[in-house]
């Protein structure tokens, strides 16, 4: 596993290196793993300025889900290659500002894991509590780091706060921002999630995301995601994007940040190919090739299109009546018509 952890950290500096002049790189962290020292790196590239929108895009949280760092490379790639020619692409970048942190996990993924080398699970790592019960053990643990989904101690770890402070960096202060965290595992069906994870109360800005949903299937009527609050599935402790949001929120209540996790269906891939089943990666990531091209195809077209809607947000944002009336929607569609009931916690908040 460690050649497959090396080719994908050499495919990400291959893309640096030729986007060489376009993107702006720095190492957030670097992690020790296995006697070698790996760098986890920021990517930024287009405009900048507190009016430029901003989108990131995250990959490799876990260690075992390859595809979600494959997903967010094939994008950059695609970027990177058409700066040569694509007169279009230099246009939507001087209004927008375009970043990634493609690997946060080199560590547990050169160890196959999902935990980072101290055992700990990067998505269950931030000082949020849930006031609502979680499953056992899946909610986030304290008990042991040879069980699985171990919350770590009260210090964030490395990658959890190079995460962070990579967002803080590039994300605070704008009045819109997007983030999407690519992970799989989870149904026979791809879902786009967004928060909470920790409470079945609707977000603040759930109008906004009713809108930016109602606007893909517009676009895209026949694409095949389900759109959901990731607690219509299952509710955490620690979640990285919920202490995101809440931490925008306590910043500046009128910036728009939308955190969005695109989690892939692995059981599909698993029923296609049961064999998938011998290897360990294979709960997580699409083995044949050809499935593993047709997952980085079919992906591009919702980045792409959330690299559009945040160039272009102000013509679609929902205000006065019809930020009411997306509520509404919202409501009905995701929580049954009414605003739900619990509450959010965040150690020190």
């Amino acid at each position: 596993m460690a050649a497959k952890v090396l080719q994908e950290m050499e495919m990400m500096e291959r893309i640096i290196e030729r986007g060489r002049g376009a993107l702006s790189v720095r190492t957030v962290c670097s992690v020790e793993s296995g006697g070698k020292c790996l760098p986890v790196y920021g990517i930024a590239m287009g405009a900048n300025g507190p009016d430029i929108p901003v989108v990131g895009f995250f990959g490799g949280v876990h260690g075992l889900e390859n595809i979600g760092t494959q997903v967010v490379l094939a994008y950059l790639n695609s970027l990177v290659e058409r700066l040569s020619w694509d007169a279009t692409l230099h246009q939507q970048l001087a209004s927008v500002r375009l970043v990634f942190m493609p690997l946060v996990n080199p560590g547990g993924m050169a160890l196959r894991t999902r935990c980072n080398p101290r055992g700990v699970d990067l998505m269950r790592n931030a000082p949020v509590q849930s006031e609502q019960k979680v499953p056992f053990l899946l909610g986030g643990q304290r008990l042991s780091r040879h069980l699985p989904w171990y919350r770590g101690e009260a210090v964030m770890e490395a990658e959890s706060d190079a995460l962070c402070r990579f967002v803080g960096d590039e994300f605070s202060g704008r009045r819109f921002s997007i983030a999407l965290d690519c992970h799989s595992g989870f149904g026979l069906r791809d879902r786009i999630w967004f928060p909470y994870a920790c409470s079945k109360t609707p977000i603040p800005h759930l109008p906004e995301l009713s809108a930016l949903h109602e606007l893909f299937c517009r676009s895209y009527p026949h694409h095949d995601y389900i759109f959901e609050p990731q607690s219509r599935q299952y509710m955490t402790h620690g979640d990285l994007w919920d202490h995101l949001y809440l931490q925008s929120q306590h910043r500046d209540a009128d910036e728009v940040f939308l955190p969005l996790t695109l989690e892939m269906g692995s059981w599909r891939w698993i029923r296609k190919y049961p064999m998938q089943l011998l290897s360990k990666s294979g709960f997580f990531n699409p083995l044949p090739a050809h499935r593993l091209q047709r997952v980085l195809r079919r992906h591009l077209v919702w980045l792409e299109f959330l690299t559009l809607a945040a160039r272009g947000w102000q013509q679609w944002l929902p205000v006065g009546a019809a930020r009411s009336a997306f509520a509404m929607r919202a409501n009905g569609r995701w929580y049954g018509g009414h605003a739900g009931n619990g509450g959010v916690g965040e150690a020190g908040a």
